[in-house]
């Protein structure tokens, strides 16, 4: 094994680990040194490919980026379609959702420029999928019921398999939503 790909195995260990952490303990709670000890390799080595820890969440939430620019980009025939969607990109990337819902995201406040700032546009364009641009009463409170569903479940099943979790909320949430 080459210097290169055995730097590239090094980064998708501490990714990997980083993802795990985070999931368990939240961003705050987990140093550079908890990843390291995870890895098995000092703390300076995971600092080396990760500096500042900032770079290890860029990483982590690009790739979920990515599937929601995707997803948003998509026409669907409906909001069930959509939801379905929605749903699958969810719990594919729920430890990244933990992530942004409960460790970067959570304030309200959101600066312009900031993570939380494009969380909250991120989070606006899924509502108007879901919705339209004029919702009624009725819409919005049912899209809010149908996405909070999926944001506590997905954050909250860590522990459980992805297809259990990805049929599960699906039914559910389909049936609150009204419809399948």
């Amino acid at each position: 094994m080459t210097t290169a790909d055995q730097g590239r195995a090094t980064r998708s260990k501490i990714l990997a680990a980083a993802r795990e952490l985070f999931a368990q303990r939240g961003y705050a709670a987990t140093s550079l040194a908890d990843i390291a000890a995870a890895v098995g390799i000092t703390k300076t080595a995971v600092a080396y490919h990760f500096h500042p820890k900032d770079r290890l969440v860029e990483e982590l939430i690009t790739p979920a980026a990515d599937d929601l620019i995707a997803l948003l980009e998509t026409d669907y025939p409906g909001p069930q379609a959509f939801l379905r969607a929605f749903i699958e990109f969810a719990v594919r990337h729920r430890t990244v959702i933990r992530l942004l819902t409960e460790d970067i995201g959570g304030a309200d406040d959101a600066p312009p420029g900031s993570p939380r700032e494009a969380i909250k546009a991120f989070s606006e364009q899924i509502f108007t999928k879901l919705t339209g641009t004029t919702p009624s009463a009725e819409e919005r409170i049912r899209a809010c019921a149908a996405l909070g569903a999926v944001q506590v479940s997905v954050v909250k099943t860590l522990d459980l398999p992805e297809e259990t979790v990805a049929e599960t909320l699906t039914d559910i949430v389909l049936a609150l939503y009204g419809g399948s």
